[in-house]
Protein backbone atom coordinates (compact mmCIF):
# COMPACT_ATOMS: atom_id res chain seq x y z
CA UNK A 1 0.00 0.00 0.00
CA UNK A 2 1.51 3.33 -0.93
CA UNK A 3 1.39 5.74 2.10
CA UNK A 4 2.33 9.63 1.62
CA UNK A 5 4.17 11.27 4.78
CA UNK A 6 2.31 14.24 6.58
CA UNK A 7 4.91 16.74 8.49
CA UNK A 8 3.86 18.91 11.00
CA UNK A 9 5.61 21.06 12.76
CA UNK A 10 3.83 20.20 16.28
CA UNK A 11 4.09 16.36 15.95
CA UNK A 12 6.11 13.70 14.59
CA UNK A 13 5.29 12.49 10.32
CA UNK A 14 2.52 10.05 10.27
CA UNK A 15 1.96 7.99 7.58
CA UNK A 16 -1.20 8.91 5.57
CA UNK A 17 -3.09 6.26 3.37
CA UNK A 18 -3.71 6.09 0.08
CA UNK A 19 -7.59 5.83 0.67
CA UNK A 20 -7.47 8.37 3.49
CA UNK A 21 -6.42 10.68 0.38
CA UNK A 22 -8.57 9.46 -2.46
CA UNK A 23 -11.59 10.37 -0.23
CA UNK A 24 -10.30 14.13 0.92
CA UNK A 25 -9.96 14.81 -2.83
CA UNK A 26 -12.98 13.32 -3.66
CA UNK A 27 -15.43 14.42 -0.59
CA UNK A 28 -14.09 18.29 -2.50
CA UNK A 29 -14.15 17.29 -6.00
CA UNK A 30 -18.60 16.37 -4.38
CA UNK A 31 -18.47 19.46 -2.29
CA UNK A 32 -17.84 21.84 -5.74
CA UNK A 33 -19.98 19.97 -7.83
CA UNK A 34 -23.02 20.44 -5.24
CA UNK A 35 -21.71 24.52 -5.53
CA UNK A 36 -21.56 24.17 -8.87
CA UNK A 37 -24.42 22.11 -10.01
CA UNK A 38 -27.08 25.02 -8.11
CA UNK A 39 -26.04 26.98 -10.56
CA UNK A 40 -27.83 25.06 -13.32
CA UNK A 41 -31.22 25.77 -12.29
CA UNK A 42 -34.21 25.83 -13.50
CA UNK A 43 -37.54 28.04 -12.23
CA UNK A 44 -40.70 25.57 -11.10
CA UNK A 45 -42.65 27.29 -8.66
CA UNK A 46 -41.23 27.71 -5.19
CA UNK A 47 -38.90 24.89 -6.23
CA UNK A 48 -36.59 24.63 -8.52
CA UNK A 49 -34.99 21.98 -10.53
CA UNK A 50 -31.17 21.31 -10.24
CA UNK A 51 -28.69 18.69 -10.28
CA UNK A 52 -27.84 18.52 -6.88
CA UNK A 53 -29.77 15.16 -6.35
CA UNK A 54 -27.65 14.11 -8.88
CA UNK A 55 -24.34 15.13 -6.33
CA UNK A 56 -25.93 14.22 -3.15
CA UNK A 57 -26.55 10.71 -4.66
CA UNK A 58 -22.71 10.43 -6.23
CA UNK A 59 -21.39 10.88 -2.66
CA UNK A 60 -23.29 8.61 -1.22
CA UNK A 61 -22.08 6.05 -3.67
CA UNK A 62 -18.92 7.26 -3.93
CA UNK A 63 -18.06 8.05 -0.21
CA UNK A 64 -18.06 6.57 3.35
CA UNK A 65 -20.61 8.05 5.15
CA UNK A 66 -18.36 10.19 7.11
CA UNK A 67 -16.99 11.73 4.43
CA UNK A 68 -20.46 12.38 2.71
CA UNK A 69 -21.11 14.03 5.72
CA UNK A 70 -17.76 15.98 6.06
CA UNK A 71 -18.03 16.59 1.77
CA UNK A 72 -22.24 18.04 2.43
CA UNK A 73 -21.78 19.32 5.64
CA UNK A 74 -18.74 21.88 4.00
CA UNK A 75 -21.49 22.77 1.59
CA UNK A 76 -24.29 23.31 3.96
CA UNK A 77 -22.06 25.76 6.01
CA UNK A 78 -20.38 27.47 2.68
CA UNK A 79 -23.83 28.53 1.77
CA UNK A 80 -24.94 29.48 4.89
CA UNK A 81 -22.16 31.94 6.00
CA UNK A 82 -22.66 33.61 2.40
CA UNK A 83 -20.80 31.65 -0.22
CA UNK A 84 -23.20 31.62 -3.26
CA UNK A 85 -23.68 27.69 -3.65
CA UNK A 86 -27.51 27.42 -2.93
CA UNK A 87 -29.85 27.31 -5.84
CA UNK A 88 -29.79 29.90 -8.46
CA UNK A 89 -26.47 30.95 -6.64
CA UNK A 90 -28.10 32.09 -3.57
CA UNK A 91 -26.37 32.35 -0.21
CA UNK A 92 -27.55 32.63 3.39
CA UNK A 93 -29.14 31.62 6.61
CA UNK A 94 -32.37 33.16 5.19
CA UNK A 95 -32.41 30.15 2.27
CA UNK A 96 -31.86 27.54 5.18
CA UNK A 97 -34.57 28.82 6.81
CA UNK A 98 -36.63 29.97 3.77
CA UNK A 99 -39.10 27.70 1.89
CA UNK A 100 -36.60 25.78 0.12
CA UNK A 101 -34.35 25.67 2.79
CA UNK A 102 -35.75 21.62 3.43
CA UNK A 103 -33.94 20.53 0.58
CA UNK A 104 -30.65 22.02 1.25
CA UNK A 105 -30.71 20.65 4.90
CA UNK A 106 -32.07 17.27 3.18
CA UNK A 107 -29.40 17.34 1.12
CA UNK A 108 -26.13 17.09 3.97
CA UNK A 109 -28.43 14.41 5.86
CA UNK A 110 -29.20 12.35 2.45
CA UNK A 111 -25.64 11.62 1.74
CA UNK A 112 -24.13 9.79 4.86
CA UNK A 113 -27.31 8.53 5.22
CA UNK A 114 -27.71 7.15 1.76
CA UNK A 115 -23.69 5.78 2.25
CA UNK A 116 -24.62 3.74 5.39
CA UNK A 117 -27.73 2.02 3.66
CA UNK A 118 -25.35 1.34 0.95
CA UNK A 119 -22.24 0.19 2.83
CA UNK A 120 -24.77 -1.57 5.24
CA UNK A 121 -26.29 -3.45 1.77
CA UNK A 122 -22.28 -4.34 0.55
CA UNK A 123 -22.01 -5.55 3.67
CA UNK A 124 -24.38 -8.22 3.51
CA UNK A 125 -23.58 -9.08 -0.07
CA UNK A 126 -26.57 -7.70 -2.08
CA UNK A 127 -25.45 -7.04 -5.61
CA UNK A 128 -23.39 -3.47 -6.52
CA UNK A 129 -26.58 -2.23 -8.49
CA UNK A 130 -29.15 -2.89 -5.34
CA UNK A 131 -26.90 -1.24 -2.73
CA UNK A 132 -26.50 1.79 -5.37
CA UNK A 133 -30.00 1.91 -6.20
CA UNK A 134 -31.32 1.43 -2.51
CA UNK A 135 -28.98 4.53 -1.92
CA UNK A 136 -30.24 6.58 -4.38
CA UNK A 137 -34.53 5.52 -2.92
CA UNK A 138 -32.46 6.66 0.36
CA UNK A 139 -31.51 9.57 -0.85
CA UNK A 140 -34.28 11.00 -2.55
CA UNK A 141 -36.71 9.84 0.50
CA UNK A 142 -34.60 11.94 2.93
CA UNK A 143 -34.19 14.96 -0.05
CA UNK A 144 -38.10 15.19 -0.07
CA UNK A 145 -38.98 14.55 3.77
CA UNK A 146 -37.27 17.61 5.19
CA UNK A 147 -38.09 19.38 2.33
CA UNK A 148 -41.42 18.94 2.06
CA UNK A 149 -42.27 19.30 5.98
CA UNK A 150 -40.44 22.91 5.64
CA UNK A 151 -41.99 24.44 2.73
CA UNK A 152 -45.02 23.16 4.10
CA UNK A 153 -44.44 24.93 7.24
CA UNK A 154 -42.40 28.25 5.95
CA UNK A 155 -44.99 28.50 3.29
CA UNK A 156 -48.21 27.84 5.01
CA UNK A 157 -49.45 24.97 2.53
CA UNK A 158 -51.56 22.18 3.38
CA UNK A 159 -49.53 18.45 3.02
CA UNK A 160 -51.13 17.66 0.07
CA UNK A 161 -50.05 21.64 -1.22
CA UNK A 162 -46.80 21.31 -0.41
CA UNK A 163 -46.21 17.30 -1.99
CA UNK A 164 -47.70 18.67 -4.81
CA UNK A 165 -45.68 21.92 -5.02
CA UNK A 166 -42.44 20.39 -4.00
CA UNK A 167 -42.12 16.69 -4.34
CA UNK A 168 -44.74 15.71 -6.77
CA UNK A 169 -43.15 17.35 -10.24
CA UNK A 170 -39.42 15.99 -8.96
CA UNK A 171 -39.90 11.99 -9.22
CA UNK A 172 -39.03 11.56 -12.31
CA UNK A 173 -36.20 13.91 -13.07
CA UNK A 174 -34.74 13.25 -9.52
CA UNK A 175 -34.82 9.40 -10.32
CA UNK A 176 -33.45 10.15 -13.77
CA UNK A 177 -30.21 11.92 -11.55
CA UNK A 178 -30.07 9.06 -9.58
CA UNK A 179 -29.85 6.56 -12.63
CA UNK A 180 -26.91 8.94 -14.21
CA UNK A 181 -25.08 8.98 -10.82
CA UNK A 182 -25.15 5.18 -10.38
CA UNK A 183 -23.76 5.08 -14.01
CA UNK A 184 -20.65 7.46 -13.14
CA UNK A 185 -20.41 5.71 -9.65
CA UNK A 186 -19.82 2.34 -11.57
CA UNK A 187 -17.53 4.37 -14.31
CA UNK A 188 -15.31 5.37 -11.74
CA UNK A 189 -15.16 2.75 -9.59
CA UNK A 190 -14.29 0.96 -12.68
CA UNK A 191 -11.37 3.04 -13.38
CA UNK A 192 -9.88 3.58 -10.27
CA UNK A 193 -10.03 -0.17 -9.65
CA UNK A 194 -8.27 -1.08 -12.98
CA UNK A 195 -10.53 -3.25 -14.29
Amino acid sequence: MVRAMVVNADSPARPVSRARVRNLVSAALVTALMAASGWISIPLGTVPVTLQVFAVVLAALLLPSAWAAASLGVYLVLGTIGVPVFASGTAGLGVVLGPTGGYVLGFALAAPLASLARESLERTGAAQLVADAAAGVVAIAVIYALGWAQLAVVAHLSALQALLAGVAPFVVPDAIKAAAAITVATAVRRATSGR
